[in-house]
């Protein structure tokens, strides 16, 4: 809904990075994710919108060179540079950030997921002042949505990130680095009067087929016609069906769950996993 290639966070998580490349000068942006990353697709979009060159390194298994995805950001123009999973691990690192200003020139960087500073300073902006929710519930993938709902929320709100990431242990640590606020990193979500990310519903893992995920999938949209992607909120919304089951949210409470869009990769997802839908 809020733009159909820029869909859900992405927008607020790209939109003061594209703000300060502009203003610094900058008309190539360069940035990182997976074969089927919902933040290359977004960021190919929003960079073809604003007439920036786009650049994306990519983590990318053989076979997975021209899926859905990666072919239509190509189409938007942006240049796909593939690395594996071990190179893809330097990413931060000042020699590899060194080695990408000799190989692509002159750049604007945005990191993974768009996970810094400015990208939570835009997320700040997905909560309506005017709005109140006594819950506030988002799928954590970098933490930098979950960051700006922290920084956002109001006394008395308790925002609950839903990891999609298996065995993680870091995610809270980050999200206390953007806002310098204290996060609980909850397994279990035991306590529900605190903002905190909880691993309690990441299933078999980031972008791995589990069968239990793909019924709920299905259910869920036949029963609310609210289309979920396979990697992000379907995992939050079991969660926040599970906790309204076992009754631990509070009785008569306001609950705000945000989407956030990652439609584009189903495609891809159900490719992998040959996987056949009823809808």
């Amino acid at each position: 809904m809020v733009h159909p290639d820029v869909s859900g966070n992405k927008w607020f998580k790209l939109k003061y990075n594209l703000e300060k490349a502009i203003a610094g000068g900058h008309d190539t942006i360069l940035t990182f994710g997976g074969a089927f990353s919902n933040h290359i697709a977004a960021t190919a979009a929003a960079c073809h919108l604003y007439g920036l060159r786009s650049i994306a390194v990519v983590r990318c298994e053989p076979g997975s060179e021209l899926n859905p995805t990666l072919s239509k950001a190509k189409g938007l123009g942006m240049q796909l540079h593939f690395v594996g999973r071990e190179v893809y691990t330097q990413k931060s690192s000042e020699a590899f950030e060194q080695q990408l200003k000799e190989q692509f020139g002159h750049h604007y960087l945005i990191p993974e997921g768009g996970n810094n500073a400015a990208g939570a300073e835009g997320c700040k902006e997905i909560l309506r002042p005017l709005e109140h929710y006594d819950y506030i519930f988002c799928a954590c993938g970098t933490a930098t949505t979950f960051a700006g709902l922290v920084a956002s929320a109001k006394e008395g709100q308790t925002v609950i990130g839903i990891s999609v990431l298996k065995g993680e242990e870091q995610l809270a640590q980050e999200a206390e680095r953007l806002t310098g606020i204290a996060i609980a990193g909850n397994q279990g979500l035991m306590e529900l009067n605190a903002h905190c990310i909880s691993n309690a519903y990441c299933f078999s893992g980031y972008a791995r087929f589990d069968q239990a995920i793909v019924d709920f999938k299905t259910d869920f949209e036949n029963k609310y016609a609210v289309p979920l992607d396979h990697i992000y909120t379907s995992k939050l919304f079991f969660a926040v069906n599970d906790l309204l089951k076992s009754g631990r949210l509070k009785s008569g409470s306001k609950i705000l769950i945000v989407h956030s869009g990652g439609l584009q990769g189903n495609r891809g997802f159900e490719e992998r996993y040959h996987l056949k839908l009823k809808r």
